[in-house]
């Protein structure tokens, strides 16, 4: 009798196979280039938000100014208007995914290059109106390289891909937000060095492999317009799932409207401690959460990481209030910074993975980029109430109905588990 016919090696072997199925997703060269992919992505953020304002205020421009150029930031908002195109139009080189990720690559590194020539004492608008093209192909980019992460990853690399790309693109926000460069080097040289950096995206397009399913792409403008709509409304359950979204983030997205206030004017801790704690070591524990929680989805799937994760969320928050009772704790501040944004990024890297899981490859474009837009809705009905809800029942009770906050989104996420199950054994399908 062979090995592989005594029954008590039967559990032995799928363990085995087990285990080297989980390795192969580490092996994954597709894994491999999402921390590349979202370097390019998170590099010009800063460069057309915090760290443009900075230089503006440095150079003594009005605050009116400054304000109007918040404004910059529009595309990233508006970018499903125009994803279509990215779904319909096929470059004639590299593919549908990677003929557009080089372009937008490498008119972004021009157009940061041409910012780094502007004046915004001088001549403001003129580096407003750059950087509002920044913007713009940033914002491209993020829709083609969204889309690419989509249809190259397999079902089981989404989670773990997911929290690789958003190490890659906090690491790109940390370095182009960075504003040491611009009292080493200065502002011009500091803009010269970051259009370079975005060589880091257009090499990763040129070597970074084509995804494996082949689809066909919309036959005209019409289809990549409804043809999105039409596919997702015809599943089982789709405005159960688009209420998923809005709902499934949304305590972590509240709390953390007032975190910066609540821990300086709430519980007495300067802004410098809050800077290196909250921003420096937050950054970190949201980058091991992000990788932690890949990595556990690999073995969980999708339903079960969703809906632990999203319990660990809604605890998280609880740890603030904790905080507002204990009072100022250097411990206790570390731990719940540590605590929020490890279970924050382990949520982030299932949902994620939910959003990817949604789309359809014929119009993946179009689709992630409606959901993610709408997973920011949420955020932006209840982030006003935040101060009122404060100042009528203060710290503790606040971050309390935070976490009560994300409960529905819970219990969405029970109700529907089956349609969100049969969304990975689609995929899954659709891949082979």
């Amino acid at each position: 009798m062979t090995k592989e016919a005594v029954p008590g090696n039967i559990s032995y072997n799928a363990m085995k196979r087990d285990l080297s199925d989980y390795l192969q997703v580490f092996r994954s060269r597709r894994i491999a280039v999402m921390v590349f992919a979202g370097f390019s992505s998170g590099l010009p953020l800063a460069l057309t938000g915090g760290t443009l304002q900075a230089w503006m205020t440095v150079a003594g421009v009005d605050l009116r100014t400054i304000g109007v150029f918040a404004l910059v930031g529009l595309p990233y908002t508006l970018k499903f208007f125009w994803s279509p195109l990215m779904d319909r139009f096929v470059p004639p080189w590299m593919g549908r995914r990677r003929g557009w990720m080089f372009l937008t690559q490498g008119a972004l590194l021009l157009g940061i290059a041409a910012m780094a020539f502007g004046n915004p004492g001088a001549a403001p608008w003129a580096l407003g109106a750059a950087a509002l093209l920044v913007a713009f192909l940033s914002a491209s980019q993020d829709i083609v390289i969204d889309a690419y992460r989509t249809d190259v990853l397999r079902e089981p690399e989404r989670g773990l891909g997911a929290a690789v790309f958003v190490t890659g693109y906090r690491i790109a926000m940390l370095t182009s937000g960075a504003l040491i460069f611009s009292e080493q080097i200065g502002w011009r040289n500091t803009y010269l060095l970051m259009a370079c950096l975005m060589a880091v995206g257009i090499a990763t397009t040129l070597f970074c492999p084509e995804p494996e399913v082949r689809v066909t792409p919309p036959k005209n403008l019409q289809e990549a317009v409804i043809g999105p709509l039409k596919d997702f409304f015809s599943r089982r359950a789709a405005g159960a799932l688009l209420l998923l979204i809005v709902l499934y983030k949304l305590g972590d997205a509240y709390a953390g409207t007032l975190t910066t206030a609540f821990l300086i004017r709430g519980v007495g801790f300067s802004p410098t401690e809050v800077g290196t704690i909250n921003k420096g070591f937050g950054l970190i524990s949201l980058i091991v959460g992000a990788m932690f929680g890949g990595t556990l989805m690999v073995r969980l799937g999708l339903y079960r990481s969703l809906l632990i994760f999203g319990i660990l969320q809604a605890v998280s928050n609880l740890s603030f209030m904790v905080l507002s009772w204990v009072g100022k704790s250097y411990a206790m501040l570390v731990f719940t910074v540590a605590f929020e944004n490890v279970c924050g990024g382990m949520g982030t890297s299932a949902f994620v993975a939910l959003l990817m899981a949604m789309c359809d490859h014929r119009y993946t474009a179009t689709q992630y980029a409606l959901l993610s837009s709408l997973a920011a809705l949420g955020r932006i009905f209840v982030a006003p109430t935040s101060g009122y809800v404060v100042e009528s029942v203060g710290w503790a009770v606040f971050f309390f109905f935070t976490a009560v906050t994300a409960l529905p989104g819970l219990w969405m996420l029970w109700r529907f588990r089956g349609e969100i199950t049969a969304l990975t054994e689609q995929t899954t399908g659709s891949a082979r």
